[in-house]
């Protein structure tokens, strides 16, 4: 009754752990994107736990260097992981991740980072965060939360032996639960377009089973100085997907209300490989960039509300998403 209690409370805290007595065919992790000011280093860390089909269960935080397209995997004993039960607070060993920010002990990455001024995705009783009404459905292959748009950071860390300074710099946070990641999908996330100082575009389009079928479901927030511009399947907005995989390409464009979001996503830079998760297992493989780029245009019943480009990017065109997911 004490863990369904714990999952009871997480569907209205979504960076919270959610897997209170899960034993198998489970997942949970947390995606903690830096950028140092100068833009030299675009990091992310993943702390989590893995649950697969058979119950073997072990801890741990990936790491992806955007800019030098490589990536870790550090693996920990199930019992590393340690969640508290009522805030977003994981520990994985040595290493500590909160909302508030980070603690690093892994061979390559130590120190500590904080976290201000976090920009949370808005959530109500009846929409706990982005994917509003949809955290309900117990049946979802995969689920997902924004911790923080967009947020500074402070503190320093040695990576590869060099000090790292990130004070100033920019993070984003966010993460995903369930069985398994989607058979394809499309994900874009950056903090750096030009000519906004608080700004943050994610964009998530995936294949989705649904009932024995299965939908192009679609989660969009573009945030401009304070203001949550929102584009998702369950509050009436429409999508189109066009994608060149041989040039590593997406257009993508979202319409809603009189409000329509377009944009132009190259891969660029080289990825570095991250496992993903199968039937709770991190049996899969995914490539990143850090370095891609995007066109943007926002308009709102005809005006131009915003146009310019973005940076630092993470892109990631994972499965069959031109068969899955192009309109």
């Amino acid at each position: 009754m004490t863990h369904l209690f714990h999952r009871w409370q997480a569907l209205w805290r979504p960076e919270c752990y959610h897997g209170w007595g899960r034993q198998r065919n489970y997942f949970e992790g947390w995606y903690i994107k830096l950028v140092s000011p100068c833009e030299r280093y675009a990091l992310a860390f993943i702390p989590g736990i893995a649950m697969d089909a058979d119950g073997a269960q072990h801890a741990f935080v990936q790491r992806l260097d955007g800019k030098a397209c490589q990536s870790a995997y550090h693996r920990f004993e199930a019992e590393a992981f340690r969640p508290a039960k009522d805030r977003f607070a994981v520990e994985v060993g040595e290493n500590r991740f909160s909302s508030q920010g980070i603690r690093l002990h892994l061979p390559e990455a130590a120190g500590e980072i904080a976290f201000e001024h976090p920009t949370p995705w808005p959530s109500s009783w009846g929409a706990p965060g982005i994917m509003g009404w949809y955290s309900f459905v117990p049946f979802m292959e995969c689920y997902h939360g924004v911790v923080s748009l967009h947020h500074r950071l402070r503190g320093e860390l040695q990576l590869y032996g060099e000090t790292v300074d990130f004070t100033g710099g920019i993070g984003y946070m966010e993460k995903d639960w369930g069985r398994s990641f989607p058979s394809s999908w499309i994900w874009m996330q950056s903090n750096h377009l030009s000519g906004v100082e608080q700004a943050s575009l994610m964009v998530s389009v995936a294949r989705i089973p649904w009932l024995g079928n299965h939908f192009p479901g679609f989660l969009a927030g573009l945030l401009l100085d304070g203001k949550l511009y929102r584009f998702t399947t369950y509050n009436g907005a429409q999508s189109t997907v066009s994608i060149n995989e041989a040039k590593r390409e997406v257009q993508l464009h979202f319409q809603r209300r009189g409000l329509s979001l377009k944009l132009h996503a190259r891969q660029e830079g080289g990825t570095g490989e991250l496992a993903a998760p199968v039937a709770g297992a991190m049996a899969g493989k995914v490539n990143e960039s850090l370095q891609s780029t995007f066109a943007l245009q926002l308009t709102e019943n005809g005006k131009l509300r915003y146009e310019g480009e973005g940076r630092n990017a993470g892109l990631e065109l994972a499965g069959p998403v031109q068969a899955e997911l192009e309109g």
